[in-house]
């Protein structure tokens, strides 16, 4: 296994920014697509001593599963992980929507592995200190259906404790392999 949690996302969807908020990981951070291109671990510590590794993994893009922009390479790193939290950007910055976000990297995981679609989910909704992100987070509960999202912005530290005690949640709740 790499990581407890791995953290899933579009390019530039905040999840280096995310991994630096929760961890004392220092991933480069910066506003251009696949900054990241390969995964960062972080450790994130709670008050009671428990731990959880967080891998940042490179952003996953349309047709990864098909092998483009490093998509096997990427992809890969995604079945070490335990937990998948979708970092989908809900301000849509990228001219995206954010369900059209979310249904296209299930797909690609699907496209990939049809089993990583069994792994516990939680989508974190970043930037929701945007002024657009209110009322996409609102069509994405209608779009996509009953699915866990916890609201976030991982630049300005908010929400990230609820974050983090629902991933420990989630991970305390998994079988010990």
């Amino acid at each position: 296994m790499l990581a407890e949690i791995g953290l899933v996302g579009y390019p530039n969807a905040g999840k280096s920014t995310l991994l630096s908020a929760i961890s004392s990981a220092r991933p480069k951070i910066a506003a251009y697509p696949f900054t990241t291109l390969h995964p960062n671990i972080g450790i994130v510590e709670f008050a009671d001593y428990s731990r959880l590794t967080v891998c940042d993994i490179p952003g996953i893009i349309e047709g990864a599963h098909n092998n483009v922009g490093l998509g096997h390479a990427f992809l890969r790193h995604v079945l070490r992980c335990r937990v998948l939290v979708f970092m989908i950007d809900m301000a849509g910055t990228d001219n995206r929507e954010p369900w059209d976000d979310f249904r296209q990297l299930l797909t690609e995981l699907e496209m990939y592995n049809p089993e990583l679609l069994n792994r516990p989910r939680l989508v974190a909704a970043n930037k929701m200190d945007e002024e657009p992100a209110a009322e996409k987070l609102k069509q994405f509960q209608k779009e996509v259906g009953l699915v866990d999202v916890v609201e976030i912005s991982a630049a300005f530290d908010l929400g990230l404790e609820d974050l983090k005690i629902k991933m420990q949640q989630i991970v305390a709740a998994q079988p010990i392999e």
